[in-house]
């Protein structure tokens, strides 16, 4: 038993040191009601002064929110929002919430805040919080404008498979996303790992998330099949072999509705 515990100490350990980045990120999907769809965007744009004082505080990079489709009320969850952060210590602190409180809001008092937090918790349900690390992205210079389109593709893999999925999606498709973000035909591709929650038990262990610039370019794209070209017996053979190393879980199609950087 020791000795399994002991392995799988190592394992997690190797695949948090496979990469060294400095984008971490936590990803809260929230669930609407469709009659909570107007207290919701409220909600949002509530948070999202509070957000841009920690972003110009320093405490966070920045902050999305993402409409989700399908977005039915029996399919899963209908908004995504995503924290940016430079290191995995704020990501996971609280810097220094309460003084951005204030400052986003100084006029309202202790029982107007208070009475506001409670009701934006009514009108969703944040049903997902997932901490990850970027591992792995193309070179671009996108800056994600609004009306971003983003497929959130998530994938399920072995934890003694994380080195052999990475190194299939790093050495085997980025390079591909790579020449698309080149050739005009999308705007970006990122990996994302999961820090917490991982396991067995865990939906997904990584999010592929491919960006377009808008909903004509991910069209395009998706219209095209995702044209690779002509590709080599090896190149094939390498193209199945990674995809073996994990399971499709789920794809979301997400867009870019609210954005929060420092000023």
């Amino acid at each position: 038993m020791k000795k399994a515990l002991l392995i799988l100490a190592l394992l997690l350990f190797s695949t948090i040191a496979f990469s060294q980045n400095d984008l971490y990120l936590i990803f809260e999907f929230m669930k609407v009601d469709n009659e909570q769809e107007n207290a919701y965007q409220e909600t949002e744009a509530f948070w999202e002064k509070i957000h841009q004082a920690r972003a110009n505080s320093g405490d966070i990079l920045g902050w999305d929110l993402w409409a989700l489709r399908p977005g039915g009320e029996d399919q899963q969850f209908q908004y995504l929002t995503v924290t940016l952060f430079d290191n995995a210590k704020a990501m996971f602190g609280d810097g220094n919430f309460l003084e951005n409180v204030r400052k986003a809001y100084p006029s309202m008092s202790d029982e107007e805040l208070t009475k506001t937090f409670n009701n934006t918790a009514k009108t969703r349900d944040l049903a997902v919080r997932i901490y990850l690390e970027q591992i792995a992205v193309t070179e671009d210079n996108f800056d994600m404008p609004l009306g971003t389109i983003a497929f959130i593709n998530s994938m399920k893999v072995d934890l003694g498979n994380y080195t052999a999925y990475e190194k299939a999606e790093t050495e085997v498709f980025q390079p591909m996303h790579q020449k698309d973000v080149n050739d005009g035909k999308r705007a970006s591709w990122g990996l994302l790992r999961f820090m917490v929650p991982v396991g067995s038990d865990t939906y997904a262990s990584h999010f592929a998330v491919d960006m377009f610039k808008d909903l004509d370019q991910a069209l395009s794209y998706v219209s095209g099949g995702g044209d690779m070209g002509t590709l080599t017996e090896a190149q094939q053979k390498a193209i199945q072999d990674g995809l073996a190393t994990r399971d499709l879980k789920w794809v979301s199609m997400a867009t870019l509705i609210r954005k929060v950087r420092k000023q």
